[in-house]
C-alpha cells in the first residue's frame, strides 16, 4: 500500500470532505461576494462599475497565476501540509483586501488573494477522489464543490445583505474567518500523508504536453465565460435597468446559488455516468438560458426562473475537473489546479467583454447576448475535443 494510499485509509471520509468543503465555501463567498458588492465599493472610490470590475479580473488573474505557478513548485509537498499553507495565504489576502485605502491598492490584494484559490480547489479534488472508487470521482469531487455552491446559496446572500449594512469591506472580514476555519479544520481531519511517489515539478508540466489536457481547459475557459458575464453585472441590471430595490439582489443571489447547487448535484451524477454528452447539453442548456436573461431582465419575476438556470451550469466545473483526472495522466495535480484557472481566465473574459458591451451603449440586458455567444464557443471547443478523441482514444 503507498503512503498516499494508507492516509487516505485513515481519513474519516466525511470530516475530511466536510473540511474540504468549508474551504469551497468560503472562496465562493469571496469570488461571488466581490462581484455582487462591485456596486458599493465603485461607489465607495468613486468610479464606475466597468471600471471597478477590474478588481474582479485582478483576483481571476491571481488564481490564472497561482494555480500552474503553485501546483508545480509544490508539487513534492504534502496535500495536508499544501492545503493549510493555501488557506492561510487566502485567510492573508481577503484580510489585506478589507483594509485597502484605495481602489489600486485593493485590486493588488485581490489578485493575491487569487493566487490559492485553483491549487486548492484542484489539490482538495484530488483528495476527495482517493477516498472513493474510481466509478465515484466526479460525485466525490461535487461534494468539495458543493461548499462553493452553498456560499452563493447562503454565504454570498449573507455577505451581500451584511455588505449593504455594514460596508462591504464586512464581507472580506467574513471570508477571512473561513479561511482560518478551513486551515484549522483541515489540519485536525486530513491525513498526515507523504508527497507522491516520484512526484516532481517536471511531471507535473507533463499536463502541458497533452491535447486533450488543453481542449479540456478551453471548453471551461470560454464556456463559463457566459455564466461570470451575466453574474457580475446582476446587481447592476437589477438596479439600474430593472429597477429593482437593492433588497431583492440576496434573493436572487441565493436563488443563482440554489442553481448551482442543483446543477452540481445532477451534474456530477451525470459525468461519471456520460461525461461528455453531460457536458454539451449542459453548455445547450446554458446558451438558452442565457439569451432569455436578456428579454426577461424588464421584471424580476421573469428574471428569476431564468437566473436559476444560468446557475445550473455551475456543474460543468466537476464535470471538467472529472475530464482532467482522465486525461491528464500523471500529472493530476497540475491539471486539477489548471481547471480553475481555465474558470478564472472565464471569470476575467466574462466580465470584460459584458463592461464592453454596456459601455458601448448595448445596454444592461446585451450582457444575457455576449454570455450566450461564449456558452456556444464552449460548445463548439466541445465538438473539437470530441472529435481529437475519436482520433486519439489512447490519449482521452
Amino acid at each position: 500500500m503507498t503512503a498516499s494510499a494508507r492516509g487516505a485509509a485513515t481519513a474519516h471520509p466525511l470530516l475530511l470532505t466536510l473540511a474540504l468543503a468549508v474551504g469551497g465555501f468560503a472562496i465562493g463567498t469571496t469570488e461571488f461576494a466581490a462581484m455582487s458588492l462591485l456596486p458599493f465599493y465603485a461607489r465607495d472610490f468613486g468610479i464606475d462599475e466597468p471600471t471597478a470590475g477590474t478588481a474582479i479580473s485582478a483576483y481571476a488573474l491571481g488564481v490564472c497565476v497561482g494555480a500552474p505557478v503553485i501546483a508545480v513548485l509544490a508539487a513534492k509537498l504534502s496535500r495536508r501540509v499544501l492545503l493549510i499553507g493555501l488557506m492561510t495565504l487566502f485567510a492573508l489576502g481577503n484580510g489585506l483586501s478589507a483594509l485597502a485605502p484605495s481602489y489600486g491598492v485593493l485590486v493588488a490584494f485581490r489578485f493575491l488573494s487569487g493566487l490559492p484559490h485553483g491549487a486548492y480547489f484542484g489539490v482538495a479534488a484530488l483528495m476527495a477522489a482517493s477516498l472513493v472508487p474510481p466509478n465515484r470521482r466526479a460525485q466525490a469531487m461535487g461534494r468539495v464543490m458543493l461548499g462553493l455552491t452553498i456560499a452563493t446559496t447562503v454565504g454570498v446572500p449573507l455577505a451581500n445583505a451584511i455588505g449593504q449594512v455594514a460596508g462591504w469591506r464586512s464581507g472580506f472580514v467574513i471570508v477571512a474567518g473561513l479561511a482560518a476555519l478551513t486551515a484549522t479544520l483541515i489540519a485536525i481531519y486530513a491525513p498526515h500523508d507523504r508527497p507522491q511517489a516520484g512526484a516532481s515539478p517536471l511531471r507535473e508540466l507533463g499536463a502541458l504536453g497533452r491535447r486533450q489536457v488543453w481542449l479540456t481547459l478551453g471548453i471551461g475557459a470560454v464556456g463559463f465565460g457566459g455564466i461570470f458575464a451575466v453574474y457580475t453585472y446582476l446587481g447592476s441590471t437589477l438596479i439600474n435597468y430593472t429597477h429593482a430595490s437593492p433588497a431583492a439582489l440576496p434573493a436572487m443571489l441565493a436563488l443563482f446559488g440554489l442553481g448551482m447547487t442543483v446543477g452540481t448535484i445532477v451534474c456530477a451524477r451525470a459525468a461519471d455516468r456520460a461525461m461528455m454528452p453531460a457536458i454539451a447539453i449542459t453548455l445547450l442548456v446554458n446558451a438558452a438560458a442565457l439569451m432569455t436573461f436578456s428579454v426577461t431582465a424588464g421584471s424580476v419575476w421573469s428574471m428569476a426562473p431564468v437566473v436559476f438556470v444560468i446557475g445550473c451550469g455551475g456543474g460543468l466545473s466537476t464535470m471538467l475537473q472529472a475530464r482532467l483526472m482522465s486525461v491528464a495522466a500523471e500529472a493530476q495535480t497540475l491539471a486539477a489546479a489548471l481547471n480553475h484557472s481555465a474558470f478564472n481566465i472565464a471569470n476575467a473574459i466574462g466580465p470584460w467583454l459584458g463592461g464592453i458591451a454596456i459601455a458601448g451603449g448595448l445596454g444592461w440586458p446585451s450582457i444575457g447576448w455576449v454570455g450566450a455567444c461564449l456558452a456556444l464557443g464552449g460548445l463548439g471547443l466541445w465538438a473539437v475535443t470530441l472529435a481529437d478523441s475519436r482520433r486519439n482514444p489512447a490519449a482521452a
